[in-house]
């Protein structure tokens, strides 16, 4: 199996980072390949409304560096979207990342492909419920399986690494790969 992991964090090593590589060095055990794009990395515009995705190439307009994530998304199996709650929504990168998926929903390439949310906040699993929606919903509308979530309590950079029993379900949705 293909993984794609999409970091929404600006933080490097941060919990997100963290419990992302909790999941696939469980993964990695079962034999699945991986990789890791960090998207404060890339520049991602925002989608123009443009509506050229939806014309017979189904290929987005803008020159960006989701030309280059595009061609991964749809060789993917399983997509790992990561990102902390910014006022009870993804980061700004990883809303533009899901913005610009369009091009996805006239070519069907995500459909029947499994996606994992892994959600780190301050306040933990309770103020996740409006951004779990935003993904579920927008898995439906592209037509991809919601394959779980860790949704953990954590807010300073690392701070995961003290929360053992969140490590290792991260570890073990990996590993049930």
């Amino acid at each position: 199996m293909e993984i794609l992991a999409l970091i929404g964090s600006p933080r490097k090593g941060g919990n997100t980072d963290i419990l992302v590589d909790k999941i696939l060095t469980g993964a990695g055990e079962n034999g699945h390949s991986s990789e890791k794009i960090y998207l404060y990395d890339c520049d991602i515009s925002a989608c123009l409304d443009c509506r050229k995705c939806k014309r017979r190439d189904n290929n987005c307009a803008i020159a960006d560096g989701m030309s280059g994530i595009y061609p991964k998304l749809a060789a993917a199996d399983m997509i790992i979207f990561g990102t902390p709650v910014y006022w009870y929504g993804p980061t700004a990168k990883m809303k533009l990342l899901i913005d610009r998926l369009r091009p996805f929903i006239a070519s069907a390439r995500l459909t029947r492909k499994k996606g994992i949310v892994v959600i780190p906040s301050e306040e933990g699993d309770s103020c996740c419920g409006p951004l779990i929606q935003m993904f579920r919903m927008s898995f439906e509308y592209l037509d991809m399986d919601f394959a779980g979530s860790i949704l953990a309590k954590a807010y300073e950079k690392g701070e995961i690494r003290n929360n053992l029993a969140e490590l290792d379900r991260a570890y073990a949705l990996g590993k049930s790969m």
